[in-house]
């Protein structure tokens, strides 16, 4: 390392060799020339007359202007320093002094030492800060590691670069978890708009249900008021002829009296007899206690739980099933596969491999499940029991059937007339069928997710109904047990 008074020395020849404007005298002298005489400050975008003096561009612009509004006939114009004439289109970019006086703004620019005025070409790692020649010699300083500020400058080039990479590679993971945080935020608002939708279309669901169940109640409570009614006006009847009897009689009594003595025995014996033997009947008592109740507010918050109040066991019926399907052991199961020898009787399906429940119902609410699985086909529903099965006919509720069919052609339908596509937003794994006897109702409920899938129109039913089953080639299907 170089002496003190050495590198001194080598601090003072930078100071006043290679650049002559580095003295005083020349640099002063230098920022004369480069001083714009009109605005008295260091010239930006220095321009040239005719005369050769230079000014700031904006400032003989100006100048120029100035002139025109007080003599506005003027093509030339005086120079402000020696009043040589000049034209406008004589202004020329003087980039010599532009070029000088961006070196005079760099050179004034470079820092000095606050306390002694001189440049500051030392660094101290102690104290990790520029230092003059004079500094280092201080008590301050004392004992200090010093370094000419080229020497170390590279070093701590290099060590601010490294804190750049280091400062780039956050600024990366940042971004990251920045572009993270962000598909987070899109992700989360796709979960609350599907759970949203499945909320509206559970509550949709819910309240096609008890729009169900509000005509049902409401048909029941009118079928209750006409019995009612019925007979009470049967009784009204009664008392009515009576009332006409009574009246009678006493118009026969009362001509009697009000007649001769002769009138008034004539046949008197006969006439008291006839009036004594007249009775009035009592009407039949009937309970004015309306018997059609619903509590809304505590049956219906949940479709399955309400549909599993009416629940039944419903088994298949082997004397009904076609050639081609198989039943399980315990009846609950039914595939189809190659025909099997089965004696043919009029219960037995011959035209389609289908084949009914065990169960009839006559009246009443009942609910039984159907897990169809992944199949891509079936039928399923309720059919009267007198229906034709050796011909194919089109399952509607004209024909006797009232059912549900997935196929690979249309998809989900309902065996009306015409044909009523089904659009359910999720594939069901079981199938509930409600009936309700008395109201003339069948109703289909997706049970994954206790969504209302289609109710057929109110009818009036007449004779018995039992589960209806058509069943396709590797679409087996089950009746689980109500306490599965």
């Amino acid at each position: 390392m170089p002496t003190f008074s050495g590198r001194r020395d080598m601090i003072q020849c930078w100071s006043f060799s290679g650049k002559a404007m580095a003295s005083s005298g020349n640099a002063k002298k230098m920022r004369e020339e480069a001083t714009c005489s009109i605005c008295l400050n260091l010239m930006v975008e220095p321009v040239s007359v005719s005369c050769g003096h230079s000014y700031c561009h904006l400032c003989i612009v100006r100048f120029i202007e100035n002139v025109r509004l007080l003599q506005p006939w003027l093509g030339t114009f005086s120079c402000p320093q020696c009043r040589a004439t000049f034209q406008m289109a004589s202004l020329r970019p003087n980039k010599q002094l532009g070029t000088l006086i961006e070196a005079i703004r760099e050179m004034e620019h470079e820092m000095s030492c606050e306390e002694h005025g001189e440049k500051l070409h030392l660094f101290c790692e102690d104290e990790g800060q520029l230092i003059c020649w004079r500094c280092e010699r201080t008590p301050q300083h004392k004992g200090h590691t010093t370094a000419l500020v080229e020497d170390v400058c590279q070093g701590y080039k290099e060590k601010l670069q490294e804190a750049v990479t280091k400062l780039r590679q956050l600024e990366e993971e940042c971004m990251n978890l920045k572009v993270f945080t962000e598909k987070q935020i899109t992700e989360w608002n796709e979960k609350i708009n599907i759970q949203r939708q499945k909320i509206q279309s559970e509550f949709k669901n819910l309240q096609s249900f008890l729009h169900e169940e509000e005509k049902c109640y409401l048909w029941r409570l009118e079928k209750e008021k006409e019995q009612i009614l019925r007979r009470l006006r049967d009784n009204e009847a009664n008392l009515g002829r009576k009332s006409h009897e009574l009246e009678s009689h006493i118009l026969e009594l009362e001509a009697k009296c009000q007649g001769s003595a002769q009138n008034l025995l004539q046949d008197v014996k006969d006439t008291l007899s006839r009036s004594w033997a007249v009775k009035l009947e009592t009407p039949e008592a009937l309970s004015m206690e309306v018997h059609t109740v619903c509590h809304v507010s505590e049956l219906y918050f949940d479709v399955k739980k309400m549909l599993r109040r009416y629940q039944v066991s419903v088994t298949l019926d082997p004397d009904t099933a076609h050639h081609e399907l198989i039943l399980s052991e315990d009846r609950r199961q039914v595939t189809r596969g190659c025909p099997q020898e089965k004696l043919d009787t009029s219960r037995r399906f011959t035209a389609l491999p289908c084949i009914l429940g065990c169960e009839g119902f006559t009246s009443g609410k009942h609910y039984f499940e159907v897990d169809v699985g992944e199949g891509t086909g079936w039928d399923l529903g309720l059919c009267m029991e007198n229906v034709q099965r050796d011909i194919g006919m089109m399952r509607t509720p004209q024909s006797g059937f009232w059912a549900i069919r997935l196929c690979k052609k249309k998809g989900y339908v309902a065996l009306t007339s015409p044909l009523t596509s089904l659009h359910l937003k999720e594939q069901p794994l079981v199938v509930g069928v409600f009936l309700d006897y008395e109201a003339g109702v069948v109703s289909f409920y997706n049970i994954t997710t206790g969504s209302h899938i289609f109710t057929f129109p109110g009818t009036s039913f007449s004779d018995t109904l039992r589960p209806y089953f058509q069943v396709y080639q590797y679409s087996p299907l089950f009746l689980p047990s109500p306490n599965e």
